[in-house]
C-alpha cells in the first residue's frame, strides 16, 4: 500500500465543503477511502489502490483554478511509486481539462440523471400521472417518510435491519469503493437521512425504507447516495423517499440533486459509442447478460420515469494513451474490494443459495395450498 499524505479525514471535510463539485465529492469520507492532500495548493483526493493502479473517487476536490495543477502533482505522486492513476466517476469539468492531454484517455461509463428540486413539484410530481399513484399507493400501505439525523438513523437498531434484509436480497456480495453501502458510519453530520415507516394494521411499525444523500457543495445539491428498501416494502415506498428528499432540497433552495451514476445508460449511447471497440464489445455483453447481477436498463427506466432535466454523462479517465483491460480489471477489483474472478465465483454460489431458498419457499406454498399434499 502506498504511504499517502493524509492529514486528517476532518481537513478532507473541509475541502470536500468547500470546493466538492463533483457528484461523488462527498464520497471520499466514506468508509475504505484514502485520503492524498496536496502541496501546491488546497485539495484533497480520495482513493483505493489496486494493483498497479491508483482508482481516485471522481475528480480531485479543489478549486477549479487549480484542478490542473492538483491533477498533475497527484499524478505525479502515483508516479513515483509507478502506479498509474484512474478517475472513476469523473464529469465533464475534468474530461475538458485532461481531453487537451495526449498522455490521457477517456471512456464513457454511463450518465446520471439531474433535477432541479426547485422544479420538482411542478415540472415532476404535477406532469406524472403515474409518479402519483405510487406515492398515493405507498401511503395507503401505511408508508410514512420521516427526516431523522444521521447519527439517530445509524444507531437505529430497524434502519441497521432494514439494511441488513436488502444486502441479503442483493445477488452480489456488498460493493466497496464509491457504492459502499455502510454510508451510515461515518457519523457524517452532512448527510440527510430519510425514513420509510410501515405501520400495521394492528398498530405495529417497521422501517421498510431509508434515502440517504450527500452534499454536492459546489452545484448547491445533493446526491442521493444509497436507497435500501426491504423486499417485502410496498410498491412505491422509494418514490415516495424521493419525493420527501426532493421537497426537502426545494425548501433549502437547492437547485441540483442526482441519483447518481447509471452504468451503461442508454441515455450516454453517444458518448459511450466513442469508446473502444473492444471495450464497447465487453459492455455490451454485459449490460446483454449481467442482469442477474445488476439490472442495467431497469435501474434507468426507474430513474428515466421521473422526468429528469438531463442526463450527465460520467466518465473514467486515465493518464495513460489508452484505456486497457488491465485498468478495466483493476476497477473491477476496487468495486468487489477482492479479485473479480473470486467475486464472480462468490456471487454466482450466492445467487444459486437465493434461488434454490427461493424454490423451497414456492414448494411449501404449494404443499400447504388447498389440494396440496402435506
Amino acid at each position: 500500500m502506498i504511504a499517502s499524505s493524509t492529514i486528517d479525514s476532518q481537513d478532507a471535510r473541509d475541502l470536500v465543503l468547500r470546493y466538492g463539485w463533483n457528484s461523488t465529492a462527498y464520497q471520499i469520507l466514506n468508509p475504505g477511502i484514502t485520503h492524498w492532500h496536496a502541496a501546491g495548493a488546497p485539495g484533497v483526493v480520495g482513493y483505493v489502490a489496486w494493483g498497479r493502479h491508483i482508482m481516485a473517487a471522481g475528480a480531485p476536490v479543489c478549486a477549479e483554478e487549480t484542478l490542473a495543477v492538483v491533477a498533475s502533482e497527484f499524478e505525479s505522486w502515483a508516479a513515483a511509486d509507478r502506479r498509474q492513476v484512474c478517475y472513476f466517476g469523473a464529469e465533464e469539468r475534468l474530461r475538458d481539462l485532461l481531453d487537451r492531454s495526449d498522455a490521457h484517455t477517456t471512456v464513457a461509463l454511463g450518465a446520471q440523471p439531474v433535477w432541479d428540486p426547485r422544479a420538482w413539484e411542478e415540472d415532476v410530481v404535477a406532469r406524472l400521472p403515474s409518479l402519483r399513484s405510487q406515492i398515493r399507493r405507498a401511503r395507503r400501505k401505511g408508508i410514512q417518510v420521516t427526516a431523522v439525523s444521521p447519527e439517530a438513523a445509524r444507531d437505529d437498531a430497524q434502519v441497521r435491519a432494514c439494511l441488513q434484509a436488502w444486502l441479503a436480497s442483493k445477488p452480489l456480495p456488498p460493493m466497496q469503493f464509491l457504492v459502499q453501502p455502510e454510508t451510515l458510519k461515518t457519523g457524517s453530520v452532512d448527510h440527510h437521512v430519510f425514513v420509510a415507516t410501515r405501520t400495521f394494521p394492528d398498530g405495529a411499525r417497521r422501517t421498510a425504507a431509508f434515502l440517504v444523500a450527500s452534499p454536492v457543495p459546489g452545484r448547491n445539491g445533493f446526491l442521493i447516495e444509497q436507497i435500501a428498501r426491504r423486499p417485502d416494502a410496498p410498491n412505491g415506498t422509494s418514490e415516495l423517499l424521493i419525493d420527501a428528499a426532493m421537497r426537502d432540497f426545494a425548501r433549502q433552495g437547492c437547485a441540483y440533486a442526482t441519483l447518481g451514476l447509471v452504468a451503461l445508460a442508454d441515455h450516454a449511447r453517444q458518448a459511450l459509442a466513442q469508446n473502444p471497440r473492444w471495450l464497447r464489445f465487453v459492455l455490451a455483453w454485459a449490460r446483454a447478460h449481467g442482469r442477474r447481477f445488476y439490472n442495467f436498463a431497469g435501474i434507468e427506466a426507474f430513474r428515466a420515469k421521473m422526468a429528469p432535466q438531463r442526463w450527465d454523462p460520467v466518465y473514467a479517465i486515465v493518464n495513460r494513451p489508452r484505456f486497457s483491460p488491465a485498468t478495466l480489471h483493476a476497477v473491477a477489483g476496487a468495486f468487489c474490494g477482492a479479485s473479480p474472478e473470486f467475486a464472480l465465483a462468490r456471487g454466482l454460489g450466492r445467487a444459486a443459495r437465493q434461488e434454490a431458498a427461493r424454490a423451497a419457499r414456492r414448494l411449501r406454498r404449494i404443499l400447504v395450498a388447498p389440494g396440496g399434499h402435506q
